[in-house]
Order: structure tokens, then sequence, then C-alpha cells
């Protein structure tokens, strides 16, 4: 469905340094340094996949999504999607991609919402039919009903962003690029959105590339990742493995029945210990947690537990370090 072949993109940065003498200096000497934003990036994306499209600030993450969107067009390199060539054939493109960039708005800052969702029917000349059917579902999972007849300019972030996303979605794509849906929005609107996500990709098989740093988003819906730094694909597989391969610990809390025994368990740092609870860090290059729960039942009368893997924000930190991005 989506095939970016050795796509590379570099911009051309003015540079001067502070001070009055400066800016006329480089009005007659210009300065210049090149940047390279993307190099050779290739990757494949199939039918109703999401992927995590993830990296540092400036590592081309949204240069990537605005090439293959058709708003930017590469140095060299080819992109196929869905048999069309984005910067060559982008009117018959965006008729399959919609596209959300979080701190940028494609609705009419001072008209009602429900206007602004007129207008993209007649640009996009959504049929009659398919309109209803689809203001009504955006409507309904996305709870719009109360906002759209509100100006764009007098909703909240998280009402925004939710009309944002159901403007991307009025004209049934196939392919949903979300650069950092969820920026500066409270708890209760990222469940939304996530779960948004989620619906479409199952009900419409929409494939959905999501870029963002707040990595529980990534968590909660993407299986597959691909990292990027400096321009370069770095890492390319699954969230799960990714686990498996920074995971070396995981953390064990046990309440039990009050007891002063020493815990000594080979494999084990204790963390925590108190007469009815105490926390272990299981190295589970050691020994496994079956075991260490075993173990910890012969020497205490358990009445709960549980066991948590290393969070998701430290596994990419680590990432990061590894590959020195």
């Amino acid at each position: 469905m989506i095939e970016v072949k050795s796509i590379s993109k570099s911009f051309k940065v003015s540079k001067r340094s502070a001070g009055i003498y400066s800016a006329i200096k480089s009005l007659f000497n210009p300065k210049y340094s090149i940047v390279k934003a993307l190099d050779d990036v290739s990757f494949n994306i199939g039918e109703g996949e999401i992927v995590g499209y993830i990296g540092p600030n400036g590592a081309g993450k949204s240069t990537t999504i605005k090439i293959i969107s058709g708003i930017l067009v590469p140095d060299k390199g080819k992109c196929d999607i869905l048999g069309v060539t984005p910067w060559k054939n982008r009117i018959e493109h965006v008729k399959n991609i919609g596209v959300v960039f979080g701190q940028r708005s494609q609705l009419w800052w001072d008209v009602p919402v429900i206007d602004s969702y007129n207008l993209l029917k007649d640009i996009y000349k959504i049929p009659d039919k398919d309109f209803k059917d689809n203001i009504e579902l955006l409507t309904s999972t996305l709870d719009l009903s109360s906002i759209l007849t509100t100006p764009v300019r007098q909703l909240s972030l998280g009402q925004r962003m939710r009309c944002e996303i159901a403007a991307s979605l009025l004209h049934n794509p196939k392919i949903l690029f979300l650069d950092e849906p969820t920026i500066g929005l409270d708890a209760v609107s990222k469940i939304a959105v996530r779960n948004f996500i989620k619906t479409i990709n199952k009900e419409k098989n929409v494939t959905v590339i999501l870029t963002t740093h707040d990595m529980s988003d990534i968590e909660a819906l993407a299986e597959r990742i691909i990292l990027i730094g400096k321009g370069k694909i770095l890492l390319d597989g699954t969230l799960t493995n990714l686990k498996n391969k920074f995971a070396t610990h995981k953390t064990l809390t046990v309440d039990f029945k009050e007891s002063n025994k020493d815990i000594n368990i080979d494999g084990t740092t204790l963390l925590y210990k108190s007469k009815e609870r105490l926390t272990l860090s299981v190295d589970l290059s050691k020994v496994k947690v079956s075991k260490v729960i075993s173990l910890l039942s012969k020497e205490v009368d358990i009445l709960d537990l549980s066991v948590d893997s290393r969070p998701i924000e430290e596994i990419i930190i680590e990432l990061y370090k590894e590959y020195q991005i």
C-alpha cells in the first residue's frame, strides 16, 4: 500500500551571528548551511497497519509525513502510495489520505465547525449520502454534537483536535497520517482520540501512520514501530520485540501477612520492604518471575501481588542512547 524507497531531502538554512552589523553583512554576503532532513529513507507499510513513526526532535518525522502526503518534493527517491506518486498526482492522491498536524488546523477559524465540514464536502466532492453518514458516525464516536455550531476559535484544544480528526475522515480516506494528534490534550481527550483511531482502523481498515513523542500513544495503538534518527531509519520492528530486547527487568510487588523474615532470592534486588509489603527488581536474564513468586510463597503468606514491566518511555530512551540520537 505504501512503498517509500531511498527518499532524501535537504534544506538550505541561512546562518548569521547576532547583532545589527551581522544582519547587514548577511544581506550582501549571505551564508548557508545544508541540513539533511532525510537520508536514504526506505520502508513499506501494508493495508490496515497502525505504525508508530518515532524519533527525537529534528529526526525527520514531519518531513517524511509531508513528503508522503504530497506537501513536499524530495531531492531524490521514489514513493508509491496506492499506485500514485504523492507529489506528482496530488489531486488523485489526496482523495485517499487524511492528514492531521497537531499544531496546524485545516478548519476555518471564524466559522462554525459544521460550515468547515460543508466546505470540505464541496472540495472533496463528497456525495450527500456519504457526507451525512460520515457526519453521523464521526459526531457520535467523537462526541461532537454539542460543538458543531461553535466557531473553531472558541473551542478548547481537545475539542478542536477531535474536530480536526473528524475533518480528515469525512471523505473516507484509506490512509490517515497523524502528526502529534494528542499534543496538549488532557487524559480524557487522549483516551477518546485513541479509542476512535482503534475503531476506524478495525471497522474501516484505515491504515494509520502515527508520529508522536507521547510513548503511551504508541503503546496503546501501534503494533509496529519505525525509529528514525538523524534522517535515517534505524529500527523497524514490532513493539513486542522492542520490549523483549530492552525490558531486562520487571518489578514485583507483594503484599503478605505480617512477617519479619529476610528475603534473599538470587537474581533479584530488594527495592522496598516493610512488615507487610516488599518490592523486588527481577533480572529476567537470571531468574523467571514465576520462580521468584514460587520461592516467595514458601517464605511468606501472600495476599496480593503485581508484576510491572519497564515503562515504555525508559525503553525508548535506552533505544535513543543505543543509536546515539
